[in-house]
C-alpha cells in the first residue's frame, strides 16, 4: 500500500494531508525520515512515527482506557469533558467508538474499538461477556444485602429480578459484583435495591481482561493501551 494511503487509514487525514505530512518531514520508519509518499510498503506489522508518536499498522484497532471521574461517554458531553480527548486524535479520527458507557463518576475499564463486530460482541446481552465492579457504599455492607444481590433485586422498570452472578463484602464498605447485563445504571440501582447506597463505583475487569491482574499493560487513570490478539482472546473475540 502507499505510505499516503496508510497513514489516511490509520487517521492521519485526508491523502492530501498526509502528503503533507510525508514532504514535511514528520514521517518516519526505522528511524529514516520518509520524503515519497506514493512509496508503496507492506502495511502487515508497519510500525512507523508521525511526530513524536510511534504507530503500528492496524487493519481495525482495539484499545483499553482506564477512565477516570468526570468524563461523558459521549462525543457531545452535556456538563463534563467528553471521554475522546484522552484519546489521540488519530484514534478519534477513525471513529473508534466505546464498548458501552461508564457513568461520569464510575472510573475504571473502557473498551474502544472501530470494529463494529466486535462492540456489538463484547455490548451484546445474548454474548453476556461479564463486567465485574467494585462499589464503595455509603453504609456498611450487611450479609442481607449481599445475599439480596446474588438471589435476585426488583428494579422498578424490570419485570423480572436481575441477580448478579457473584457478590461478596471486600471491605466494611465495599462490594465487588459481577454481572452481564448492560443496563442503566444497573450496577447502582441493584445495590439501591438492595438497601444501600454507592457512593463511588470502579469496573476492574469485562471478561478476563482486568486492569489488576496482570492481564493488560500497568494503567493508572488517563492511560491507555491496545489490545492485542491476547487480550481479544480473553474476551473471547478473534478478529
Amino acid at each position: 500500500m502507499q505510505l499516503d494511503r496508510i497513514l489516511q487509514s490509520q487517521g492521519f487525514g485526508s491523502r492530501k494531508e498526509c502528503r503533507k505530512l510525508v514532504r514535511d518531514g514528520e514521517v518516519k520508519i526505522s528511524g529514516e525520515v520518509m520524503t515519497d509518499p506514493f512509496i508503496e510498503l507492506d502495511e502487515n506489522g508497519l510500525v512507523f512515527e508521525v511526530g513524536d508518536w510511534e504507530w503500528e499498522y492496524s487493519e481495525k484497532i482495539y484499545i483499553a482506557l482506564y477512565k477516570p471521574a468526570g468524563y461523558e461517554c459521549s462525543h457531545k458531553p452535556k456538563h463534563n469533558e467528553t471521554i475522546y480527548h484522552l484519546l489521540p486524535e488519530p484514534v478519534v479520527a477513525r471513529d473508534a467508538q466505546s464498548v458501552g458507557r461508564l457513568d461520569v463518576d464510575t472510573t475504571g475499564l473502557l473498551l474502544f474499538s472501530d470494529d463494529g463486530q466486535f462492540i456489538h460482541a463484547i455490548s451484546s446481552a445474548k454474548r453476556q461477556v461479564t463486567k465485574s465492579y467494585r462499589a464503595t457504599t455509603a453504609q456498611p455492607v450487611e450479609a442481607a444485602q449481599i445475599a439480596a444481590l446474588i438471589a435476585g433485586v426488583q428494579l422498578h422498570d424490570e419485570p423480572e429480578i436481575v441477580a448478579a452472578l457473584e457478590a461478596r463484602q471486600v471491605g466494611e464498605r465495599q462490594i465487588e459484583l459481577v454481572i452481564d447485563h448492560g443496563k442503566y445504571h444497573l450496577v447502582k440501582r441493584m445495590i439501591a435495591a438492595a438497601g444501600n447506597h454507592v457512593e463511588q463505583l470502579h469496573r476492574y475487569a469485562v471478561g478476563a481482561l482486568s486492569l489488576e491482574d496482570g492481564s493488560l499493560p500497568e494503567l493508572g487513570p488517563e492511560d491507555w493501551c491496545y489490545l492485542r490478539p491476547k487480550h481479544l482472546a480473553l474476551l473471547g473475540y478473534q478478529p
